[in-house]
Protein backbone atom coordinates (compact mmCIF):
# COMPACT_ATOMS: atom_id res chain seq x y z
CA UNK A 1 0.00 0.00 0.00
CA UNK A 2 1.32 3.44 -0.96
CA UNK A 3 2.05 6.01 1.73
CA UNK A 4 1.35 8.99 -0.50
CA UNK A 5 -1.03 11.66 0.91
CA UNK A 6 -4.69 11.25 0.03
CA UNK A 7 -7.24 14.01 -0.37
CA UNK A 8 -10.80 12.74 0.03
CA UNK A 9 -13.84 14.87 -0.72
CA UNK A 10 -16.79 13.76 1.42
CA UNK A 11 -20.38 15.00 1.52
CA UNK A 12 -22.89 13.98 4.20
CA UNK A 13 -26.20 15.75 4.65
CA UNK A 14 -27.72 14.02 7.68
CA UNK A 15 -26.59 13.03 11.18
CA UNK A 16 -26.71 9.34 10.22
CA UNK A 17 -24.66 10.01 7.08
CA UNK A 18 -22.15 12.05 9.06
CA UNK A 19 -21.64 9.10 11.43
CA UNK A 20 -21.30 6.62 8.57
CA UNK A 21 -18.83 8.81 6.71
CA UNK A 22 -16.75 9.45 9.81
CA UNK A 23 -16.64 5.74 10.63
CA UNK A 24 -15.38 4.92 7.12
CA UNK A 25 -12.83 7.75 7.13
CA UNK A 26 -11.46 6.61 10.51
CA UNK A 27 -10.97 3.10 9.10
CA UNK A 28 -9.44 4.52 5.91
CA UNK A 29 -6.87 6.40 7.99
CA UNK A 30 -6.04 3.20 9.88
CA UNK A 31 -5.62 1.20 6.66
CA UNK A 32 -3.73 3.78 4.56
CA UNK A 33 -0.10 4.40 5.45
CA UNK A 34 -0.04 8.05 4.42
CA UNK A 35 -1.93 11.13 5.66
CA UNK A 36 -5.57 11.65 4.69
CA UNK A 37 -6.91 15.17 4.10
CA UNK A 38 -10.65 15.91 3.96
CA UNK A 39 -12.70 18.52 2.13
CA UNK A 40 -16.47 18.82 1.81
CA UNK A 41 -19.59 18.90 3.96
CA UNK A 42 -20.39 17.11 7.20
CA UNK A 43 -21.19 17.41 10.87
CA UNK A 44 -19.53 16.83 14.21
CA UNK A 45 -18.35 13.28 13.51
CA UNK A 46 -16.61 14.12 10.22
CA UNK A 47 -15.21 17.33 11.68
CA UNK A 48 -13.67 15.20 14.44
CA UNK A 49 -11.86 13.36 11.62
CA UNK A 50 -10.40 16.63 10.33
CA UNK A 51 -13.08 17.97 7.98
CA UNK A 52 -13.77 21.69 7.97
CA UNK A 53 -17.31 21.73 6.61
CA UNK A 54 -18.04 24.19 3.81
CA UNK A 55 -21.27 25.17 5.61
CA UNK A 56 -23.52 24.00 8.45
CA UNK A 57 -24.75 20.64 7.20
CA UNK A 58 -28.00 20.95 9.18
CA UNK A 59 -29.20 23.13 6.28
CA UNK A 60 -29.56 19.87 4.34
CA UNK A 61 -31.66 18.18 7.03
CA UNK A 62 -34.96 18.70 5.26
CA UNK A 63 -37.83 16.32 4.76
CA UNK A 64 -40.62 16.18 2.23
CA UNK A 65 -41.05 17.69 -1.21
CA UNK A 66 -42.70 20.86 0.06
CA UNK A 67 -39.69 21.64 2.26
CA UNK A 68 -37.34 21.01 -0.66
CA UNK A 69 -39.35 23.35 -2.87
CA UNK A 70 -39.45 26.09 -0.25
CA UNK A 71 -35.67 25.96 0.16
CA UNK A 72 -34.83 25.29 -3.49
CA UNK A 73 -32.95 28.55 -4.21
CA UNK A 74 -30.67 28.00 -1.22
CA UNK A 75 -30.17 24.32 -2.10
CA UNK A 76 -29.20 25.21 -5.66
CA UNK A 77 -26.68 27.70 -4.30
CA UNK A 78 -25.24 25.12 -1.90
CA UNK A 79 -24.95 22.52 -4.67
CA UNK A 80 -22.91 24.96 -6.77
CA UNK A 81 -20.82 26.08 -3.80
CA UNK A 82 -20.01 22.49 -2.84
CA UNK A 83 -19.25 21.24 -6.35
CA UNK A 84 -17.05 24.24 -7.12
CA UNK A 85 -15.09 23.80 -3.89
CA UNK A 86 -14.50 20.11 -4.62
CA UNK A 87 -13.42 20.79 -8.20
CA UNK A 88 -10.99 23.46 -6.95
CA UNK A 89 -9.61 21.05 -4.32
CA UNK A 90 -8.89 18.35 -6.95
CA UNK A 91 -9.32 15.41 -4.55
CA UNK A 92 -8.29 11.83 -5.24
CA UNK A 93 -11.84 10.54 -4.65
CA UNK A 94 -15.32 11.82 -3.87
CA UNK A 95 -17.33 9.97 -1.22
CA UNK A 96 -21.04 10.86 -1.16
CA UNK A 97 -23.00 9.62 1.84
CA UNK A 98 -26.79 9.21 1.66
CA UNK A 99 -28.96 12.38 1.12
CA UNK A 100 -29.18 11.68 -2.63
CA UNK A 101 -31.24 14.78 -3.46
CA UNK A 102 -28.16 16.83 -2.59
CA UNK A 103 -25.13 14.56 -2.81
CA UNK A 104 -25.95 13.08 -6.21
CA UNK A 105 -26.51 16.49 -7.75
CA UNK A 106 -23.12 17.58 -6.50
CA UNK A 107 -21.52 14.38 -7.83
CA UNK A 108 -22.99 14.97 -11.30
CA UNK A 109 -21.60 18.51 -11.47
CA UNK A 110 -18.20 17.42 -10.19
CA UNK A 111 -18.00 14.49 -12.62
CA UNK A 112 -18.67 16.83 -15.57
CA UNK A 113 -15.71 19.02 -14.58
CA UNK A 114 -13.44 16.24 -13.28
CA UNK A 115 -14.36 13.23 -15.47
CA UNK A 116 -11.49 11.13 -14.12
CA UNK A 117 -12.41 11.55 -10.46
CA UNK A 118 -13.61 8.28 -8.86
CA UNK A 119 -16.91 8.58 -6.99
CA UNK A 120 -18.12 6.18 -4.29
CA UNK A 121 -21.69 6.34 -3.00
CA UNK A 122 -22.15 5.17 0.62
CA UNK A 123 -25.78 4.09 1.31
CA UNK A 124 -27.59 2.85 -1.75
CA UNK A 125 -30.45 5.15 -2.82
CA UNK A 126 -33.84 3.52 -2.31
CA UNK A 127 -34.25 2.59 -5.97
CA UNK A 128 -36.07 -0.51 -4.74
CA UNK A 129 -38.84 1.76 -3.37
CA UNK A 130 -39.42 4.17 -6.25
CA UNK A 131 -37.76 5.73 -9.29
CA UNK A 132 -36.00 2.54 -10.35
CA UNK A 133 -34.47 4.35 -13.33
CA UNK A 134 -32.07 6.08 -10.93
CA UNK A 135 -30.00 2.89 -10.66
CA UNK A 136 -28.91 2.90 -14.31
CA UNK A 137 -28.58 6.70 -14.35
CA UNK A 138 -25.97 6.46 -11.59
CA UNK A 139 -23.55 4.75 -13.98
CA UNK A 140 -22.73 8.20 -15.39
CA UNK A 141 -21.31 9.56 -12.14
CA UNK A 142 -20.83 6.73 -9.57
CA UNK A 143 -18.13 4.05 -9.75
CA UNK A 144 -19.10 1.94 -6.74
CA UNK A 145 -21.93 1.78 -4.21
CA UNK A 146 -21.56 0.72 -0.57
CA UNK A 147 -24.84 -0.86 0.50
CA UNK A 148 -25.96 -1.13 4.12
CA UNK A 149 -28.85 -3.54 3.42
CA UNK A 150 -28.15 -7.12 2.33
CA UNK A 151 -30.66 -7.25 -0.55
CA UNK A 152 -29.41 -4.10 -2.32
CA UNK A 153 -26.55 -5.55 -4.43
CA UNK A 154 -28.97 -7.92 -6.18
CA UNK A 155 -31.46 -5.10 -6.78
CA UNK A 156 -28.80 -2.81 -8.24
CA UNK A 157 -27.54 -5.58 -10.51
CA UNK A 158 -31.08 -6.31 -11.72
CA UNK A 159 -31.71 -2.63 -12.44
CA UNK A 160 -28.38 -2.14 -14.24
CA UNK A 161 -26.78 0.14 -11.69
CA UNK A 162 -23.13 0.53 -10.61
CA UNK A 163 -21.21 -2.26 -8.90
CA UNK A 164 -22.64 -2.54 -5.39
CA UNK A 165 -21.01 -4.05 -2.30
CA UNK A 166 -22.88 -5.03 0.87
CA UNK A 167 -20.56 -3.72 3.58
CA UNK A 168 -22.96 -4.17 6.46
CA UNK A 169 -24.66 -1.62 8.66
CA UNK A 170 -22.69 0.46 11.14
CA UNK A 171 -25.35 -0.23 13.75
CA UNK A 172 -24.84 -3.99 13.71
CA UNK A 173 -21.41 -3.54 15.32
CA UNK A 174 -22.33 -0.51 17.43
CA UNK A 175 -20.88 -0.97 20.92
CA UNK A 176 -23.76 0.74 22.75
CA UNK A 177 -26.39 -1.21 20.84
CA UNK A 178 -24.65 -4.49 21.62
CA UNK A 179 -24.48 -3.53 25.30
CA UNK A 180 -28.17 -2.61 25.40
CA UNK A 181 -29.13 -5.76 23.51
CA UNK A 182 -27.20 -8.01 25.91
CA UNK A 183 -28.66 -6.27 28.96
CA UNK A 184 -32.22 -6.48 27.66
CA UNK A 185 -31.98 -10.13 26.65
CA UNK A 186 -30.77 -10.99 30.16
CA UNK A 187 -33.63 -9.11 31.81
CA UNK A 188 -37.09 -10.53 32.50
CA UNK A 189 -40.22 -8.73 31.31
CA UNK A 190 -41.86 -6.69 34.06
CA UNK A 191 -44.64 -8.48 35.89
CA UNK A 192 -48.27 -7.36 35.63
CA UNK A 193 -48.93 -4.27 37.72
CA UNK A 194 -45.40 -2.86 37.53
CA UNK A 195 -45.33 0.65 35.98
CA UNK A 196 -44.19 0.61 32.37
CA UNK A 197 -41.55 2.78 30.71
CA UNK A 198 -42.39 3.92 27.18
CA UNK A 199 -39.75 5.45 24.92
CA UNK A 200 -40.89 8.29 22.63
CA UNK A 201 -38.79 9.05 19.55
CA UNK A 202 -40.49 11.64 17.30
CA UNK A 203 -37.47 12.07 15.00
CA UNK A 204 -34.51 14.42 14.67
CA UNK A 205 -35.93 16.72 11.97
CA UNK A 206 -38.07 19.68 12.88
CA UNK A 207 -40.85 18.65 10.49
CA UNK A 208 -41.01 15.15 11.94
CA UNK A 209 -41.24 16.46 15.50
CA UNK A 210 -43.93 18.99 14.60
CA UNK A 211 -46.03 16.35 12.85
CA UNK A 212 -45.59 13.46 15.27
CA UNK A 213 -45.10 14.81 18.78
CA UNK A 214 -48.73 15.99 19.23
CA UNK A 215 -49.89 12.47 18.29
CA UNK A 216 -47.46 11.02 20.82
CA UNK A 217 -48.85 13.40 23.44
CA UNK A 218 -52.39 12.11 22.88
CA UNK A 219 -51.10 8.55 23.01
CA UNK A 220 -49.43 9.25 26.35
CA UNK A 221 -52.71 10.44 27.89
CA UNK A 222 -54.65 7.43 26.62
CA UNK A 223 -51.96 4.97 27.69
CA UNK A 224 -52.03 6.33 31.26
CA UNK A 225 -55.83 6.35 31.30
CA UNK A 226 -55.85 2.66 30.36
CA UNK A 227 -52.76 1.46 32.24
CA UNK A 228 -52.13 3.80 35.14
CA UNK A 229 -48.78 5.25 36.19
CA UNK A 230 -46.31 5.20 33.30
CA UNK A 231 -42.88 6.71 32.73
CA UNK A 232 -42.32 8.32 29.32
CA UNK A 233 -38.78 9.16 28.16
CA UNK A 234 -38.10 11.34 25.11
CA UNK A 235 -34.47 11.49 23.96
CA UNK A 236 -33.72 14.35 21.57
CA UNK A 237 -30.77 16.19 20.04
CA UNK A 238 -29.54 19.57 21.23
CA UNK A 239 -30.63 21.45 18.11
CA UNK A 240 -34.23 20.26 18.58
CA UNK A 241 -34.49 20.58 22.35
CA UNK A 242 -36.16 24.01 22.25
CA UNK A 243 -38.76 22.80 19.73
CA UNK A 244 -39.58 19.70 21.81
CA UNK A 245 -39.90 21.73 25.01
CA UNK A 246 -42.10 24.33 23.31
CA UNK A 247 -44.51 21.71 21.93
CA UNK A 248 -44.77 19.89 25.28
CA UNK A 249 -44.73 22.99 27.49
CA UNK A 250 -48.48 23.12 28.23
CA UNK A 251 -49.11 19.39 28.38
CA UNK A 252 -50.67 18.17 31.63
CA UNK A 253 -48.64 14.99 31.22
CA UNK A 254 -45.10 15.63 30.01
CA UNK A 255 -42.32 13.17 29.09
CA UNK A 256 -38.82 13.20 30.55
CA UNK A 257 -36.74 14.98 27.90
CA UNK A 258 -33.14 13.75 27.85
CA UNK A 259 -30.12 14.81 25.81
CA UNK A 260 -26.96 13.06 24.71
CA UNK A 261 -25.98 9.58 23.62
CA UNK A 262 -25.46 8.26 27.15
CA UNK A 263 -29.00 9.22 28.17
CA UNK A 264 -30.41 7.84 24.93
CA UNK A 265 -28.86 4.40 25.33
CA UNK A 266 -29.85 4.29 28.99
CA UNK A 267 -33.43 5.00 27.91
CA UNK A 268 -33.20 2.21 25.32
CA UNK A 269 -32.12 -0.18 28.06
CA UNK A 270 -34.87 0.85 30.47
CA UNK A 271 -37.82 1.01 28.05
CA UNK A 272 -40.49 -1.67 27.92
CA UNK A 273 -41.57 -0.52 24.44
CA UNK A 274 -41.18 2.45 22.09
CA UNK A 275 -43.23 4.67 19.80
CA UNK A 276 -40.95 6.10 17.13
CA UNK A 277 -40.70 7.97 13.85
CA UNK A 278 -40.03 5.76 10.84
CA UNK A 279 -36.34 5.85 9.95
CA UNK A 280 -32.95 4.62 11.08
CA UNK A 281 -34.04 4.67 14.72
CA UNK A 282 -36.44 1.78 14.03
CA UNK A 283 -33.44 -0.34 13.07
CA UNK A 284 -31.55 0.86 16.17
CA UNK A 285 -34.46 -0.28 18.31
CA UNK A 286 -34.68 -3.64 16.53
CA UNK A 287 -31.00 -4.38 16.99
CA UNK A 288 -31.23 -3.31 20.63
CA UNK A 289 -34.28 -5.59 21.18
CA UNK A 290 -36.72 -2.77 22.04
CA UNK A 291 -40.27 -3.49 20.79
CA UNK A 292 -41.56 -0.55 18.73
CA UNK A 293 -44.49 0.88 16.81
CA UNK A 294 -43.32 2.80 13.70
CA UNK A 295 -45.09 6.05 12.76
CA UNK A 296 -44.85 8.56 9.94
CA UNK A 297 -46.65 11.56 8.47
CA UNK A 298 -45.57 12.84 5.07
CA UNK A 299 -46.32 16.19 3.48
CA UNK A 300 -49.26 16.56 1.09
CA UNK A 301 -47.15 16.07 -2.07
CA UNK A 302 -45.75 12.78 -0.77
CA UNK A 303 -49.32 11.67 -0.15
CA UNK A 304 -50.27 12.48 -3.74
CA UNK A 305 -47.29 10.44 -4.99
CA UNK A 306 -47.95 7.48 -2.70
CA UNK A 307 -49.11 5.28 -5.57
CA UNK A 308 -45.66 5.59 -7.17
CA UNK A 309 -43.94 4.09 -4.13
CA UNK A 310 -43.38 0.40 -4.87
CA UNK A 311 -41.97 -0.80 -1.60
CA UNK A 312 -44.31 -2.73 0.69
CA UNK A 313 -43.00 -1.29 3.97
CA UNK A 314 -41.12 1.72 5.28
CA UNK A 315 -39.57 -0.05 8.28
CA UNK A 316 -35.99 -1.23 7.77
CA UNK A 317 -36.37 -4.32 10.01
CA UNK A 318 -39.26 -5.46 7.81
CA UNK A 319 -37.24 -4.96 4.63
CA UNK A 320 -34.27 -6.88 6.02
CA UNK A 321 -36.31 -9.76 7.44
CA UNK A 322 -38.58 -9.75 4.35
CA UNK A 323 -41.71 -10.02 6.46
CA UNK A 324 -43.70 -7.76 8.78
CA UNK A 325 -41.79 -7.58 12.07
CA UNK A 326 -42.71 -4.02 13.12
CA UNK A 327 -46.24 -2.54 12.91
CA UNK A 328 -46.52 0.74 11.02
CA UNK A 329 -49.00 3.62 11.01
CA UNK A 330 -48.75 6.23 8.25
CA UNK A 331 -50.53 9.50 7.54
CA UNK A 332 -54.33 9.27 7.98
CA UNK A 333 -54.26 5.89 9.72
CA UNK A 334 -51.87 7.20 12.38
CA UNK A 335 -54.16 7.54 15.37
CA UNK A 336 -53.20 7.64 19.06
CA UNK A 337 -55.64 4.87 19.99
CA UNK A 338 -54.05 2.43 17.52
CA UNK A 339 -50.54 3.24 18.72
CA UNK A 340 -51.58 2.84 22.35
CA UNK A 341 -52.98 -0.64 21.83
CA UNK A 342 -49.78 -1.79 20.18
CA UNK A 343 -47.70 -0.19 22.93
CA UNK A 344 -49.74 -2.15 25.47
CA UNK A 345 -49.20 -5.46 23.71
CA UNK A 346 -45.49 -4.80 23.21
CA UNK A 347 -44.77 -3.67 26.76
CA UNK A 348 -46.27 -6.84 28.29
CA UNK A 349 -45.30 -10.50 27.99
CA UNK A 350 -47.55 -11.25 25.00
CA UNK A 351 -47.37 -13.32 21.80
CA UNK A 352 -47.03 -10.06 19.85
CA UNK A 353 -43.95 -9.05 21.83
CA UNK A 354 -42.41 -12.53 21.50
CA UNK A 355 -43.01 -12.56 17.74
CA UNK A 356 -41.37 -9.17 17.30
CA UNK A 357 -38.30 -10.11 19.32
CA UNK A 358 -37.98 -13.31 17.26
CA UNK A 359 -38.09 -11.17 14.12
CA UNK A 360 -35.41 -8.93 15.58
CA UNK A 361 -33.16 -11.99 15.87
CA UNK A 362 -33.64 -12.63 12.14
CA UNK A 363 -32.70 -9.02 11.38
CA UNK A 364 -29.62 -9.28 13.60
CA UNK A 365 -28.50 -12.45 11.85
CA UNK A 366 -28.92 -11.04 8.34
CA UNK A 367 -26.86 -7.94 9.15
CA UNK A 368 -23.83 -9.78 10.53
CA UNK A 369 -20.70 -9.45 8.38
CA UNK A 370 -17.12 -10.67 8.62
CA UNK A 371 -15.85 -7.19 9.46
CA UNK A 372 -17.41 -3.87 10.54
CA UNK A 373 -19.12 -1.72 7.90
CA UNK A 374 -16.61 1.12 8.09
CA UNK A 375 -13.69 -1.22 7.59
CA UNK A 376 -15.37 -3.02 4.67
CA UNK A 377 -16.31 0.30 3.09
CA UNK A 378 -12.80 1.67 3.48
CA UNK A 379 -11.43 -1.44 1.77
CA UNK A 380 -13.68 -0.79 -1.25
CA UNK A 381 -12.60 2.85 -1.36
CA UNK A 382 -8.93 1.84 -1.32
CA UNK A 383 -9.60 -0.71 -4.05
CA UNK A 384 -11.19 1.97 -6.25
CA UNK A 385 -8.23 4.27 -5.61
CA UNK A 386 -5.81 1.50 -6.58
CA UNK A 387 -7.74 0.73 -9.76
CA UNK A 388 -7.53 4.40 -10.73
CA UNK A 389 -3.81 4.60 -9.96
CA UNK A 390 -4.32 7.05 -7.12
CA UNK A 391 -2.30 4.96 -4.65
Amino acid sequence: MSDRPLKIAVIAGEVSGDLLGADLIAQLKAMHQGPVELVGVGGDALEAQGLKSLFDFSELSIMGITQVLSKLPRLIKLISLTSDAIVDAKPDLLLIVDSPDFTHRVAKKVRRKLPGLPVVNYVCPSVWAWKEYRAEAMLAYVDAVLAVLPFEPEVMQRLGGPETHFVGHRLSSHTDIRHVRDARMARAVKTAGEPKTILLLPGSRGSEITQLLPVFGEAMKEFVARNGQTRFILPTVARQEARVREITRDWALRPEIVLGDEAKWRAFEEADAAIAASGTVILELALAHVPVVSTYRGDWIIRLLANRIKIWTGALPNLIADYAVVPEYFNDVLRPASVVRWAERLSHDTPQRAAMLSGYDDVWSKLQTERPAGEAGAAVVLSVLQERGKI
